[in-house]
């Protein structure tokens, strides 16, 4: 068995950071493509209140924006001589938009950092590595954040 397509999902964290080591050896080692994905968490839509100085619509193209550079960032940083990668920015429900994107690559595995957060911060913020998780039909990795 190898992983032929891995796809990577980052919220740029610390924690993404060290998760990505692990898919990207896995890619090396089975001379796999790579698929890097962050997905830019819907923001509240403002419609109808007042927000001086900036359209909703602008909002959302300047988020866009700059999860792309964080994007290009992130595999400048990251990749080093790795070229078999492919990044998405998309936006959405995280895990929804990850399984999604995973079932349309048709992937082999999942890769992911999780938080470790617990208690009351876990019950307030959930967790999308967890999500994945139990909702993906593929094989997930998690990587939990040092």
């Amino acid at each position: 068995m190898g992983f032929n397509k891995i796809l990577f999902a980052t919220d740029f964290s610390e924690g993404s950071d060290h998760a990505f080591a692990s898919a990207l050896e896995l890619a090396l080692k089975f001379e796999g493509k790579l698929f890097v994905i962050h997905v830019i968490n819907e923001p509240v839509d403002l419609r109808g209140f007042y927000v001086p100085h900036i359209s909703f619509d602008k909002l959302e193209e300047e988020i866009e924006q700059g999860a792309l550079k964080m994007m290009e960032k992130f595999c400048r940083t990251h990749m080093g001589e790795f070229s078999n990668f492919e990044t998405f920015v998309v936006p959405g429900i995280p895990y929804d938009e990850i399984i999604k994107k995973a079932e349309e690559l048709e992937v082999d595995l999942i890769v992911m950092g999780t938080h470790g957060r617990t208690g009351l911060d876990h019950v307030l913020f959930g967790s999308t590595a967890e999500k994945v998780v139990r909702k993906s039909p593929l094989p997930v990795m998690t990587i939990r954040c040092e």
